[in-house]
């Protein structure tokens, strides 16, 4: 009933792949991999035949950039937006090929956040020299990624929306990673969605309200929606944690949001 992870370039670490898994096909797509200027791979998917089109920087997964996100990529993109994942982890070692998870965390812990900002301004520039619209580019992306939305959101106030899938919100502050979402709630000025499960145990209930509140205190345009029994990576169609319907019900919200805000 399952495949072996690695089959089909899912991270070995995260398991068997479910019998749920999503798999879209790249018809009516340019696909393909870049290198950015200061190293970093990047997936892209772009209808074939579109111009000037709005632009999703999608942020992965501390599994990498492995098939799901590479899939989520095409999703997108078959929504008419063109869609660049740049592997921001890569050049501290490979979270696809990780034997478990705590050796993709001691991957994860290496990568400064700065460089990591640095990495989404070349893929936004490379996005606009192969004819994206980077005056409506959006940023989303999924556990580890979606901490990393919320502070690209903070860095780059000129995107048009921010749409983060339970990132973790706090942590152990590094030199690496000196500030978390909750340092950056009152300088989001970027219309923003977070997509988040009541169910997850490494983002507690009370932080989640803790970021609400700071958001409205600081008058963010921002929200939080919960899913109550949701857990962490509820939207992972590939592993056991996937909740169908909260997925695509978060995921018709996100398609939303970013139309709402000139992103599609």
């Amino acid at each position: 009933m399952t495949q072996e992870s690695t089959d089909k370039g899912f991270a070995a670490a995260a398991g068997a792949v479910s019998i749920h898994v999503i798999r879209t096909d790249a018809e009516g797509l340019e696909t393909g991999f870049a290198t950015l200027p200061g190293g970093a791979p990047a997936y892209y998917a772009r209808p074939e035949h579109g111009r000037n089109l709005p632009v999703v920087l999608l942020a992965e997964e501390i599994f990498g950039l492995h098939e799901h996100i590479r899939d989520v990529a095409r999703r997108l993109a078959k929504l008419g937006l063109f869609v660049i994942a740049p592997d921001y982890l890569a050049r501290y070692g490979d979270p696809m090929t990780a034997p478990d998870i705590d050796a993709i965390r001691a991957i994860v812990a290496k990568v400064p956040d700065v460089e990591t900002m640095g990495v989404f301004d070349e893929a936004l520039a490379f996005v606009e020299g192969k004819g994206g619209d980077v005056d409506h580019a959006a940023i989303t992306g999924f556990c580890w990624g979606g901490r990393i939305a919320w502070l690209y959101a903070a860095h780059n106030p000129r995107l048009a929306a921010c749409i983060p899938w339970y990132g973790r919100l706090d942590g152990a502050r590094t030199k690496e990673q000196p500030r978390w979402p909750i340092d950056v709630a009152s300088e989001i000025k970027v219309q923003t969605l977070g997509l988040y499960g009541g169910d997850d145990p490494s983002i507690p209930y009370d932080l989640i309200l803790t970021m609400k509140d700071k958001l409205a205190e600081a008058g963010a345009p921002a929200d939080i929606i919960l899913y109550d029994q949701a857990p962490h990576g509820f939207f992972a169609d590939y592993r056991p944690s996937y909740r169908e319907r909260d997925a695509h019900d978060a995921w018709g919200r996100m398609v939303a949001f970013l139309r709402a805000q000139g992103v599609g």
